[in-house]
């Protein structure tokens, strides 16, 4: 097949290069996004009179007919074809003849491909917010329903202070609602318009680049011809969103992994959310979250992929671009997926109440802080009352007793200022419920979090429902 730049050559790419230069086997997910433009393009082109308004409307039936060929399945999709462009042009060009050869006057593959890319983008935006949204209202709902299951808070893989399982899991919604804000920034950068800048120098054509921008619900077009065809930091933007979001879910993954084994049992998963072994009858294994763990190195790998690639490329437009799309469609995939899953795992996943008060009711040491509280609200000041606290702490593991098991007499040997009673007020239940500063883990402050979560779960879901509509 004779290639649409092939007029100054004399022969054939040789099949290597032609198998190794090909992006239509993985470009062609942007077919909609590519037909969608080129609608956008034919009017522009009627707008300036290059085309006729009967062309006009013949080419954007026929791009319509493309597209339906696309969803079928039927657009011929072979190496030949280059990229999904050339298969859209060569359909249409089947469908409406020699017509079709004035669907590319004034556009580059150059622009075409970075705006396609753009509008892409947005529809990654829309599923990822989308699929992060619905784990955040999972994890919000189960931080209000755990809003008074204690468990011990840790720190360095340590015992540190009790704390509620719903803070807990409130601590990740937080984290992913901030992932939600960092890819709705990306739809913003997202939202300028390549096409209208040719191959690298802009057009001599006088097309209205604002007019185009409108149809395809972009807000504004690109001041810079060069830039816009060279520039990928809106794909940077949209990976560093992926790899970070990505890593929050590794950090949820690793502590219902650790949960999940019988040295902790805080967490029993649900059967269709767990494996099993091949050899070991017994097993019941957290592939899930292990995967969605282990994919976190692939997400981080494709940012960093991105970025090499860039870091050395002289303007303008360069082949070692078409390598962006890997990445961006990898990570798409794979955040999204990692999204979706651990939203069912979470959904079906049952938390061991008993086993997780136990361990923070029963820890001899647990309450430190809240003895040394104690001894700070009599008037010790806190450097004193660590160094007291500490010595009590050795005696209590020495003697294993718990904090608030030992005698007004056993405090009294290491501090007078314990007052009479000390034991009684010490308990895990009462110390979360003393966390009542905004942010702490009382169960108070725990609603107030879920409720927040809540409010951020209806207002994106408004959002995106705008977005689509763009």
């Amino acid at each position: 097949m004779r290639k649409t730049w092939g007029g100054r050559f004399q022969k054939a790419t040789d099949p290597q290069v032609e198998a190794f230069t090909e992006s239509i086997s993985f470009d062609h997910r942007l077919g909609p996004f590519d037909i969608e433009g080129s609608i956008a393009h034919v009017k522009t082109l009627v707008k300036a009179k290059l085309l006729t308004p009967g062309e006009g409307k013949k080419l954007v039936a026929g791009l319509q007919k493309v597209k339906k060929l696309l969803a079928a399945g039927k657009l011929p999709l072979d190496s030949s074809l280059e990229d999904i462009h050339t298969a859209v042009e060569k359909a249409l060009t089947r469908l409406v003849g020699p017509l079709g050869g004035k669907l590319h006057t004034g556009r580059s593959r150059n622009d075409q491909v970075a705006t396609d890319m753009r509008l892409y983008l947005r529809h990654a935006v829309i599923e990822a917010v989308e699929a992060a949204t619905g784990l955040v209202e999972v994890l919000a709902n189960l931080a209000f329903q755990e809003r008074d299951t204690l468990m011990p808070g840790y720190t360095h893989m340590q015992r540190a202070m009790p704390i509620t399982l719903g803070h807990h899991l409130a601590a990740y919604a937080f984290m992913l609602v901030r992932d939600i804000d960092r890819f709705l920034t990306t739809w913003d950068r997202a939202d300028a318009l390549p096409l209208g800048s040719g191959a690298l120098a802009g057009t001599n054509h006088p097309f209205d680049r604002a007019y185009t921008a409108k149809l395809l619900g972009l807000n504004s077009v690109m001041m810079n011809s060069l830039d816009a065809v060279s520039d990928r930091d809106v794909y940077v933007d949209f990976l560093a969103a992926a790899a970070t979001t990505q890593m929050h879910l590794s950090r949820l993954s690793e502590d219902l992994i650790l949960w999940a084994t019988h040295e902790f049992g805080f967490i029993e998963m649900d059967d269709a959310f767990a494996t099993g072994s091949s050899l070991m009858p017994q097993k019941k294994n957290p592939d899930v979250a292990e995967l969605v763990r282990g994919k976190a190195g692939r997400v981080f790998a494709n940012l960093i992929g991105l970025l090499t690639v860039l870091k050395g490329l002289p303007l303008s437009y360069n082949r070692d671009l078409q390598e962006d799309k890997h990445f961006v469609f990898d990570s798409t995939d794979t955040v999204v997926g990692s999204l979706k899953t651990m939203t069912g795992f979470l959904s079906t996943v049952k938390f061991n109440q008993e086993k997780m008060e136990e361990a923070a009711d029963q820890d001899l040491t647990l309450l430190a802080t809240d003895l040394a509280d104690v001894l700070v609200k009599s008037g010790l000041p806190f450097r004193q009352a660590h160094e007291v606290v500490g010595e009590v702490v050795r005696y209590s593991i020495e003697h294993g007793k718990r904090l608030q098991d030992l005698s007004d007499h056993e405090f009294q040997r290491f501090s007078k200022v314990f007052p009479k009673g000390t034991a009684e007020n010490l308990s895990a239940h009462q110390s979360i419920h003393q966390k009542k500063a905004v942010g702490g883990t009382s169960p108070q402050n725990v609603m107030a979090q879920a409720g927040l979560l809540q409010e951020q779960v209806v207002l994106v879901k408004k959002h995106l429902s705008q977005l689509r509509g763009k």
